[in-house]
Order: structure tokens, then sequence, then C-alpha cells
């Protein structure tokens, strides 16, 4: 299979990094605007599987030409542009998926175009990331494995193993998307109800070894598509992890207005926006480097079966790969949309149209290829007693 990789970043680049270890995948085109970067990347890969592109994505007659070059697209461009390469892939009748950011209706409106896909023989899911991406994944495994399914709880975080005051956090994505997850509501059921609440609020204590007592919250977009996969359940929440305490000073930028898009202030007669600011501000003071990280992940799936109370639970703590400076976080991420994108490629998924990663992915496969990487899911099941119904 040929795969096009749209976008040079740190994702992009670890994505190739996965595809060129299979035997199945002939070429990888890797494409971004900026040629000489990718070419330096690829360079110190040692294969000649790779060929960079130049790739205008904000001009469609680029996106189009480059992903009609490809079996399979992987989009690891900002989610803004996650609609345009759905609609581009359908139309050129090529395989697409993408890793999310499940913020303003974008993958709802790519949901939509599932009649348009599967007209075209074509297979898109969105939303392959951690969260959205591994935890849905993950949920819709646990959930095969039930009868009726009551609660699923997510929790997921990526944190530095080094933590340093005041933010004890550092950034392994970008932070207009840290910043868009921290301010927009998120959703959750709770007892039956679809509703919104607050990002940054609902804190708990969530435990974890070699890292001790951390922080969960509610921030926006990790329940992705789960709330109309699994309408009926009593409970469904997602939480970011943190090291204690980081919520609170978030909270309190989101409150003075330093988060919000649309605040500007004049700055010797010039118009300046608050929250471009904080974000540079913040680059500076969050950079990663060199430093390691880790990602901590915790799906617990809850339910009926054969009239039993049952839990299933996966975890997975996943640290960064210091012999190659890969961060835990592309790890978890690249790994996993690289994997599902080659089991389209190699027709481990046939289904055609537009799928929700809950629905379509193999889960027991899914989880096998991981551990192949390195990245290893734990699941542990427990049963309570016997439901007597009267």
């Amino acid at each position: 299979m040929k795969v096009v990789v749209l976008g040079a970043g740190l994702m992009g680049k670890e994505v190739a990094r996965d595809l060129v270890k299979s035997n199945n995948v002939e070429k990888v085109l890797l494409a971004d605007l900026d040629v000489k970067t990718a070419q330096s990347f690829v360079d110190t890969l040692n294969t000649d599987k790779v060929e960079v592109i130049e790739l205008h994505a904000e001009v469609d007659d680029s996106l189009k030409a480059v992903i009609s070059k490809g079996d399979v697209v992987v989009n690891a461009l900002f989610y803004s542009f996650n609609e345009r390469v759905a609609r581009t892939a359908i139309e050129v009748g090529v395989h697409s998926v993408d890793l999310g950011g499940h913020i303003g209706g974008i993958t709802e409106t790519i949901l939509g175009l599932h009649e348009e896909a599967k007209a075209n023989g074509v297979t898109i899911i969105p939303d392959l990331g951690v969260a959205p991406g591994m935890v849905n994944i993950l949920a819709g495994y646990g959930a095969t494995k039930l009868d009726v399914v009551e609660s699923i709880k997510l929790y997921v975080g990526g944190i530095p193993t080094e933590p340093k005051p005041p933010l004890h956090y550092t950034r392994v994505f970008s932070l207009e998307g840290v910043f868009d997850h921290y301010t927009e509501p998120s959703k959750t059921i709770q007892k039956g109800k679809l509703e919104e609440v607050e990002s940054l609020s609902g804190i708990e204590p969530i435990y974890f070894d070699d890292f001790g007592v951390l922080e969960a919250f509610y921030t926006s977009g990790g329940i992705s598509t789960l709330y109309k996969t699994f309408p009926n359940v009593r409970a469904l929440e997602y939480k970011t992890i943190r090291y204690k305490g980081h919520a609170e000073k978030f909270k309190l930028l989101a409150d003075l207005g330093f988060l919000d898009p649309s605040n500007t202030v004049e700055v010797d007669n010039r118009e300046v926006a608050v929250r471009a600011v904080v974000r540079e501000a913040l680059k500076k003071k969050l950079e990663l480097g060199t430093k390691p990280d880790a990602v901590l992940l915790r799906v617990i799936v809850a339910g009926e079966k054969s009239q039993q109370q049952v839990t299933y639970e996966y975890e997975m703590v996943v640290r960064k790969d210091m012999t190659i400076n890969e961060t835990a976080m592309a790890r978890a991420t690249a790994n996993t949309i690289s994997v599902v994108a080659q089991m389209i490629g190699n027709s481990d998924i046939t289904k055609r149209g537009v799928f929700a990663p809950e629905t379509i992915v193999p889960g027991d496969a899914y989880i096998r290829e991981m551990a192949k990487r390195g990245v290893v899911i734990k699941e542990t099941s427990h049963k309570s007693a016997m439901i007597v119904k009267w």
C-alpha cells in the first residue's frame, strides 16, 4: 500500500517512522509546506521508502493532487483541516484517517459524509489520537464483552515525568488545542441524561503507580462520538489527568479572560489578542525539549454480563523513548493512527463509509499491534454478585 501522511510536524514524522517498518507499506509520501525540514527528518530514517512532497493544505488543487497519490491518507494536520481532507479523500477515492480534535462539531460533520464515502468505496475514520481515539477503541472493545453497558469512564493525561513549578506541565501538542479543550464545554452523561459541564471542573484524585496521587477534571472533546454510540448508559465522562493544582491555575487564566479568543486589548495604539500573547508566553515556559514525558490512561467500562455486574478496565502508562527522542504522546498517538491506517490498507477493516473508532476498529487486534510497538495496554476485569431480578 501507499500511504500519504499530511503534515510533517511531530505526529506526522512519528507516523512515517512507524509506517516504514511495515512490510505491507510500499511507499510513504510525507507531505508538508516545509519540504526542507521534512527531508532533514527523512534523512535520519535510512530508508528509500519515504518521499517528501510539497503540500499547500489550504489550496484545494494541491490537497487533491497530494491525497490522490495514496491508497490511504493519514491526516496529521491541525484539526481545522479535518473536514476539508475528508471531503477531498472521498472525492478522489482514497481512505482517510485523522487525529481528531472533537471541537466545534467537526467530527459530526465528517460522520455526516457516510453515504458519500460508502458510495465512493472509501473508509473514513476520524478521531484517531489518544483521546479521542485510543479511549474510543478501548471503550468499544470493553462494551463488546458486556450484554448491557451501564457506565464508561475515561481518564487520560500527557504529563512530564520531571514536573517543574508553577504549572507542572509541558506541552506535548498544540497549546491552541489545549486552550480549546480547557475552555469549550465538556459533554457528559449523568444518571442517564446528556448534559454539558464546564471544563476544568469536577476535579477528583486519581492514582497511578510511580506517579502517586494526581488530579483528573473535565475537558472538552474527550468523549468524542461515544455519547452517540452509547446513548443509553447511566454514566459517561472524560477527564484529563494532571499533577495536583493544575486545573485551579488554568481556571484562573480562563476566568480572567486570558484564554478567550475574542478578548483583545490595546497596547501602544495596537490591538493585541490576549490569548495569542498568553499562548506564545507559555510556549517558552512549557517547552518539552528533550525532557521525558509520560501518557497515562485508564478506561473503565462497567455493565451486565450473564446476570452479573462486570467491569473491564484498561490501563496504559507509556514513557518517552529516549533512544530516538520520541515523546510518549507521539508514541501513543502516532502509533494509534498508523495501526488503524494499516488495518484499512491491509483490508483488516473492509466496511465502507464514515465510522467512529469504537464501532469499527477491532480492539483485540489493536491492543496486540500497539504492544508490538512498546505501547502496552493492560486489561483487567472483575465480577460482583449475581444480579437478582424480582
